[in-house]
């Protein structure tokens, strides 16, 4: 890795800041002889750094390695019925997800804000099989460079619960009328956990970091959630909705 590299990420806050906080979350767990994940990609960006996570961040969450080993699980099985998928990561960050996985055949896109692709390629640098689109994930024009003809994973790790109820709603249901056939994927937090957070202008965490505010909790029973639909089940489907079961979209 280059000097320019090894810089302290300056300037980033609000969400693009989390990227932080998961990545040292996940290079912690995979450091451990019983983590859960395997991601040497992750620690050596992790050491390159020259940041003090533990000082802004504390101790790794561990739920955030077992969230990116689930999201590898899914994606897996996603590819084993359709290796030659394209694969979208809205919100990436310095997520390592591609050199964890296998798939040669697939096409991945990396959608993220200007600042968050800045930050990615200063590690981790675009090919022809894995491209870095810079831009809002709430706006359609990620979508217009997603190639058609192939079943395509749409996934959003750790982002959903940094909008709005209405904006998440209005993404999904843009994605199901521009993108097809096509597969979303994303995690949710509590209706609880998301009052508690819009309360205290965001979670603390140290004396040094506080989250953003996450605007968007999930409970069936929950009418902040819009009453939503969706089916509560155990396994993978409770993180998520696919253009054919996802109920969450209709009011």
């Amino acid at each position: 890795m280059s000097a320019a590299s090894r810089r302290e990420p300056a300037g980033l806050t609000g969400v693009p800041e989390t990227m932080l906080w998961t990545l040292h979350s996940r290079a912690s767990g995979a450091l451990r002889a019983d983590g859960v994940i395997r991601d040497p990609m992750a620690v050596e960006i992790h050491r390159a750094m020259n940041y003090d996570f533990t000082r802004n961040f504390g101790r790794a969450d561990p739920i955030l390695a077992m969230r990116a080993a689930l999201f590898d699980a899914l994606l897996r099985a996603f590819l084993e019925r359709h290796p030659r998928a394209v694969i979208v990561n809205l919100g990436e960050g310095l997520e390592t997800q591609r050199y964890r996985i296998e798939a040669p055949e697939a096409l991945w896109y990396s959608v993220d804000l200007p600042e968050a692709i800045a930050i990615r390629e200063r590690f981790i640098t675009p090919d022809e099989r894995h491209r870095h689109l810079a831009g809002s994930a709430l706006a359609r024009d990620w979508m217009q460079a997603i190639p058609r003809g192939r079943p395509i994973y749409i996934s959003a790790q750790g982002l959903f619960m940094y909008f709005s109820a209405p904006a998440v709603r209005t993404l999904l249901r843009t994605i199901r009328d521009e993108l097809a056939p096509h597969t979303v994927v994303f995690d949710v937090i509590p209706g609880w956990l998301s009052s508690l957070s819009r309360a205290a202008g965001g979670l603390r965490r140290t004396p040094r970091y506080r989250t953003p505010r996450m605007p968007w909790g999930f409970s069936p029973r929950d009418p902040a959630a819009g009453r939503p639909r969706a089916r509560s089940t155990a396994g993978p489907e409770q993180l998520g909705a696919d253009h054919r079961r996802g109920r969450w979209l209709e009011r």
